[in-house]
């Protein structure tokens, strides 16, 4: 089975999309705020993308690229893609979307961080991520792991 994955638009038929998956009570994971926010014209640029089970949205992600000068995880600073409200729908969990959703973002052959959510850190571990072993002056609340294309570089500290 090959899975497909699609730039979502940013337009209001994706906003009701997404509240598909706040029905299921994850509203930390919920990226409408984040869409509504980005709703200009419908080929506007996205950071969303997401799987389709024929006509239905069944996961999604968000990623962004962040520039180097802002670089607290890598060394050397480089730019890096940050993953964040990685979700697949409960019915459809364990059938590889989440794993084909990260892959994807992979292929961009660039620095990867993301904060895992609660129960998912092991699925972000079998995906070759590992833990920031930084400072705690920079700790905000994260619990960042990373994932380089040339196998995990040393984190800045």
């Amino acid at each position: 089975m090959s899975i497909e994955i699609n730039k979502l638009k940013v337009n209001y038929k994706t906003l009701e999309e997404f509240k598909k998956f706040k029905e299921y009570g994850i509203q930390e994971l919920s990226m409408s705020e984040d869409l509504e926010a980005n709703i200009i014209e419908n080929d506007s640029e996205s950071p969303f993308y997401g799987i389709y089970f024929g006509d239905k949205l069944v996961a999604r992600m968000s990623v962004y690229q962040v520039n180097a000068k802002y670089n607290r995880y890598f060394e050397p600073p480089v730019d890096y893609l940050e993953i964040w409200k990685l979700e697949v729908l409960p019915e459809y969990q364990g059938k590889g979307y989440g794993t084909a959703l990260v892959e994807f973002a992979k292929g961009f052959k660039m620095p990867i961080k993301t904060n895992p959510r609660i129960k998912s850190r092991s699925f972000w571990e079998k995906m070759g991520f590992q833990s920031v072993n930084y400072d705690m002056d920079r700790d905000l609340g994260e619990n960042p792991l990373i994932w380089h294309p040339d196998g995990v570089k040393e984190a800045k500290v």
